[in-house]
């Protein structure tokens, strides 16, 4: 039975097609891209790249080496465009939207029909070769008849992708801003040290001359030695923070061999003069956070498969055949062909599994993705204004280390030279006023340094792409 399931196949066009997704909607090489580059464009106001072909590659290649040049000082505007162009593994997360768009492709298309060729009676010498001919073409009911839901979630899981892939871009972006915040905060402690151990060197060796002369007592000279010795290793753990620092904010950008030659500043920007107004911030997170909308889509999505487990709750599997059966025979000495159509349907019988637990886990995915989002809200409003708190009040912070606790340490190192030039005042304190001016600078860069770490993070918390860690550490800046 030769069977032709094609009218099958023909009747459940119409109800397949009609309000389906197409799929050029996602068989192109960058379906989806567009959707992102806009989505991380409004939010970072930088340029994306997914590199599909070595040409694509060369490219990218050449215009990261023209950011890089030599000489030039790498800003964190420029680094931040650097990482998105080069960084492999957002190239790998483009990839994931890939996969999904593809995916998504493989939904929209119609499942191939199962066909079957029998011969019977074959070596039967009165027939010549064979008697009868069975043919058969099979396709499942049940996948043609769920085909529009199954379109609608793959789709809305290809759009939660595109979320997926923006928020993973605009997290390199955030890291690699605060990559160079605190690689160019660990230079500027290093220069600070540096200037520290020049003068600390120069009273090392003007206390061992005065020594040698009997004018300062040897316990006065150690004082002065150890203060040194000290500094220095306090400097050498300054350059190896800094190391660590700018091989971090490398890795971040992808370079390696000569690429990374790159300079950075010596020092971070100064405090702005104005403080952004962010009244607003909770709304705007809310309307703009990316995450959050990836967390929606999860809800549609367990909805959307909610109502596909109760459409084939009962019925899980609808298999229609049909056919045509051609039989050879002889009579009378005369060869004559039958032919016979047939049709047959197979479903499994709900008797023992009727479905009730695919519904009740269906049922559960929904009301963990209805909670997950409503959580979601509440942590996203706390998160911007956390973000916000720790924004302004670094910024006073920083100010009054700036303002206040330096130019008063300074003053008092001041004094106290003066009064230790007149013999007033003993090497002790004198270098005790010293290194408090010296801890004074650098908790006065470190201020600095947190309060870029929080300017940094305004963007995140209304766009999305933040810290994976704690939220205290995201509105912070903490690195510990």
């Amino acid at each position: 039975m030769i069977a032709i399931r094609k009218l099958a196949t023909a009747a459940v066009f119409p109800i397949v097609l009609g309000g389906c997704v197409s799929s050029t909607d996602y068989a192109g090489k960058e379906a989806g891209f567009a959707t992102v580059s806009a989505t991380t464009g409004s939010a970072i106001a930088k340029d994306t790249a997914w590199v599909q072909n070595r040409q694509q590659a060369k490219s990218l290649s050449s215009q990261v080496k023209t950011l890089l040049s030599r000489g030039k000082i790498l800003d964190v505007e420029t680094a931040v465009q650097v990482a998105l162009l080069n960084n492999k593994g957002l190239q790998a997360a483009y990839a994931d939207l890939g996969d999904s768009a593809a995916a998504a492709w493989q939904t929209t298309m119609l499942p191939n029909p199962q066909a079957s060729i029998g011969l019977n009676g074959i070596g039967t010498p009165a027939l010549e070769a064979f008697r009868t001919v069975e043919g058969a073409i099979t396709a499942n009911l049940l996948s043609l008849m769920t085909k529009k839901r199954d379109v609608a979630l793959a789709d809305t899981r290809f759009r939660q992708a595109q979320l997926n892939a923006a928020v993973a871009t605009l997290r390199l972006a955030t890291d690699t801003r605060r990559a160079w915040i605190i690689a160019v905060a660990a230079n500027e402690n290093v220069a600070q040290l540096q200037s520290a151990q020049i003068a600390a060197d120069a009273a090392s060796e003007l206390a061992e001359k005065l020594g040698e002369t009997g004018a300062m007592a040897k316990g006065a000279q150690a004082r002065e030695h150890v203060f040194a010795a000290e500094l220095a290793a306090e400097t050498a753990k300054a350059r190896l923070a800094a190391r660590l620092a700018r091989e971090s904010l490398t890795r971040l950008l992808g370079l390696w061999g000569s690429d990374m030659d790159y300079r950075i500043p010596d020092r971070l920007p100064s405090l702005p003069k104005t403080i952004a107004k962010r009244d607003t911030i909770e709304a705007d997170a809310l309307r703009n956070r990316i995450d959050l909308k990836v967390a929606r889509l999860e809800l549609e999505a367990s909805a959307r498969s909610y109502g596909l487990t109760e459409a084939t709750r009962y019925v899980t599997d609808l298999e229609l055949m049909t056919g045509l059966e051609a039989e050879r025979s002889r009579e009378d000495g005369t060869k004559k062909t039958d032919f016979a159509a047939s049709a047959e349907i197979s479903f499994a019988i709900p008797i023992f599994d009727t479905g009730r637990a695919r519904m009740r886990k269906a049922e559960l995915a929904y009301m963990r993705s209805a909670n997950l989002l409503a959580e979601k809200a509440v942590n996203i409003r706390s998160e911007a204004r956390s973000a916000y708190e720790a924004y302004r009040s670094s910024l006073d912070i920083a100010r009054h280390y700036r303002n206040n606790i330096v130019p008063l340490r300074a003053r008092v190192e001041e004094q106290s030279l003066l009064t230790y030039n007149g013999m007033i005042t003993n090497t002790f304190e004198l270098l005790t006023d010293t290194r408090e001016k010296i801890n004074a600078i650098l908790l006065s860069v470190n201020a600095k340094r947190d309060f870029w770490l929080a300017e940094a993070n305004l963007a995140p918390a209304i766009y999305g792409g933040g810290s994976s860690g704690s939220p205290e550490a995201a509105a912070t800046g903490s690195d510990e």
